[in-house]
């Protein structure tokens, strides 16, 4: 991998010595192939289709609830779900994050999860999903989306 790395050009009289094998795989095969596949992967994913997923890891149970962050949450339904919940309810759902905060992170029943799918089950087992039902409702949302991305995931 350090030898010279001559390039095909049918005049080995203009050849430089300076640039190896290694310098040339390195910089200009990975390099490029690696700038090839991230513009690829821009294009095909849509800066509110991540931001809508980053947004919604904030709900899941992962780690003890590790990432839950009621305003960000609040923000996230907000923004991304203005039509399936109306004014009254995006009042509500402050504070119904701030109770769930304190009362789901906290019960035992809820420690072990680390998928929203998990989360959704154990609100309904657990009679919490009555006592929380707009967090309930903007869950289900959530689990909707692996229908929505399944479609970028297929034409990737």
């Amino acid at each position: 991998m350090n030898a010279s790395y001559k390039k095909a050009t049918g005049h080995s009289c203009q050849q430089q010595g300076s640039m190896t094998v290694y310098h040339h795989y390195h910089y200009d095969i990975f390099n490029s192939t690696i700038d090839f596949q991230f513009e690829e992967l821009n294009s095909i994913f849509s800066d509110g289709t991540v931001k809508l997923l980053v947004l919604s890891s904030a709900l899941e149970p992962k780690d003890n609830f590790k990432s839950f962050k009621a305003d960000v949450i609040y923000k996230f339904a907000e923004k991304f779900y203005p039509k399936d919940f109306n004014e009254q309810e995006m009042y509500y759902l402050r504070f119904q994050l701030e109770h769930y905060q304190i009362d789901v992170i906290h019960h035992e029943s809820f420690q072990n999860m680390s998928t929203i799918s998990e989360l959704c089950r154990g609100l309904v087992e657990t009679n919490k999903s009555q006592h929380y039902h707009l967090i309930d409702r903007l869950i289900r949302l959530v689990l909707t989306l692996s229908v929505f991305t399944a479609t970028t995931e297929w034409v990737f």
